[in-house]
């Protein structure tokens, strides 16, 4: 069982990396596994190192679902997870990477002037009109809570 194809690895050679912002700055890490040299010298050794990072990844990655729905960061520790996935399997390494510039272009996109007037004019409309609502609430019942209003 091998972590990488040997198209993979071709595709990923030809491929230059460009940011998203269309420059081709800093040199990405090469696809493939991280594992020691050690470890990749043994067959046997270097999948069992590749299962116990994939049992690893995975129990990381169950949490940050089980965090979705309970209290704590689940989109963090899922890119965690897969995070570990990546120090091994190269599918984790194009996710990450197509993660990573999908973010970048949206946190571009949301630097723009034009889209963050827009957010604040929206933050700002939203925040009048729930300070409306509250003031009307307070001016009707004043301050008592909603469940111990007889009326």
């Amino acid at each position: 069982m091998n972590a990488e194809s040997d198209e993979r690895s071709k595709v990923a050679e030809q491929a230059s990396p460009v940011s998203a912002t269309g420059e081709s700055g800093r040199e990405e890490r090469a696809l493939g596994s991280r594992a020691p040299g050690f470890i990749k010298a043994s067959k046997a050794l270097h999948l069992s190192w590749q299962v116990g990072v994939f049992i690893v990844g995975l129990g990381v990655v169950i949490a940050g679902v089980l965090m979705l729905v309970l209290p704590g960061p689940g989109w963090l520790v899922i890119f965690g997870g897969m995070a570990i996935w990546a120090t091994e399997f190269v599918w984790a390494q194009l996710v990450l990477r197509w993660t990573k510039r999908k973010v970048t272009e949206a946190a571009q996109r949301a630097l723009d002037p034009k889209v963050r007037r827009r957010n604040i004019i929206l933050t700002t409309l939203g925040l009048v009109i729930m300070a409306v609502l509250a003031g009307i609430y307070v001016w009707k019942f004043g301050l008592t809570m909603p469940w111990k209003i007889s009326e």
